[in-house]
């Protein structure tokens, strides 16, 4: 596993970079991919992101001034943000099984797939991690700065969730001494919703179901809820937040159907559950208290997989009551 000075050397003396990033990909993979591009083209570097069709409008600004040619351009090699395991590569990324030359992470569920690795578990964000990184290759400028305060911000709910640390602040700190303009960034992220994504809320707060004393809270997505209200990848993006805010929930249950009989499981938890640990069960991971996995079956398959999983991990917890 290399350090940070160690993965700082690694990329000085290196050229033609490809970068990927995850499935469904959120404001930290996005924001680690863009800052690493644009540290890399400070050097004089070639480098480029991977095209990744699932960008929503909130965090496409960040990615398309780095996209990589569709054709015609081939790396010499190839870095991985912000994800944990091969198989959250996009379609797009899938021939890159194996060939990756170095992989940056932060889950503790992290596999190591690159032939270099670094990983930092207790990190909020990759972002944090990927700071420490830039910082030894030279200054962080703005166009560094501004796609990582992104990706920190949005890993840790606009510093409210618990992976919160003094040196996510502390990095915070540093990106905003740039200059960049994080009061947008914070409104676009944290403070805005549409009509349609106020529906879609409301749409799953009328349908959840209570478990476990109430601790516990089931919320879907179907896709014919999505069609009925026309709702878009930008509407729906991180409603996985939802549940936590519900008083007296510890644990956070989102079903997002992708395809028929395909349901993506997002887990938000406190400290009596590991999320980690329940998904890991069903094939998935990611942190304590931020896991997912991706389970087959009907709605009520899926909910009984992932119930079944969390009550296996947490000792207290009742499902008949």
């Amino acid at each position: 596993m290399l350090s940070v000075r160690q993965t700082a050397a690694w990329l000085k003396h290196r050229d033609r970079f490809l970068i990927l990033t995850h499935v469904r990909p959120d404001g930290d993979t996005v924001g680690c991919a863009a800052a690493l591009c644009a540290a890399l083209r400070r050097l004089g570097k070639t480098a480029y992101l991977l095209r990744n069709p699932g960008l929503t409008d909130t965090t496409r600004p960040y990615f398309a001034p780095y996209e990589a040619p569709e054709s015609g351009w081939e790396p010499d090699y190839v870095v991985s943000v912000d994800i944990a395991t091969e198989n959250l590569f996009p379609d797009n990324a899938k021939p890159f099984k194996g060939k990756v030359d170095l992989a940056i992470d932060h889950h503790p569920s992290f596999e190591a797939f690159a032939k270099e690795n670094i990983v930092r578990p207790e990190a909020a964000a990759c972002g944090e991690l990927l700071y420490d990184i830039l910082s030894a290759l030279g200054p962080i400028t703005p166009d560094m700065a501004l796609p990582l305060y992104v990706a920190v911000s949005t890993d840790c709910g606009c510093f409210a969730y618990a992976n919160t640390t003094p040196h996510t602040h502390a990095v915070a700190a540093a990106l905003m001494g740039t200059g960049i303009d994080y009061q947008t960034v914070n409104r676009v992220f944290f403070r805005t919703k549409t009509k349609v994504r106020m529906a879609l809320e409301a749409a799953m707060l009328r349908d959840a179901a209570y478990y476990d004393g109430d601790r516990i809270v089931v919320l879907s997505v179907p896709r014919d809820l999505m069609a009925s209200l026309h709702a878009t990848e930008t509407d729906a993006e991180d409603l996985s937040a939802l549940g936590p805010q519900i008083q007296g929930v510890d644990c956070a249950v989102t079903l997002r159907e992708l395809k028929e009989n395909q349901w993506k499981i997002s887990l938000r938890t406190g400290p009596r559950v590991n999320a980690t640990r329940a998904c890991a069960l069903l094939g998935g991971g990611g942190h304590a208290a931020a896991a997912g996995c991706t389970v087959s079956g009907s709605f009520r398959e899926a909910r009984e997989q992932i119930l079944d999983a969390i009550a296996r991990t947490v000792p207290d917890c009742r499902l008949g009551g």
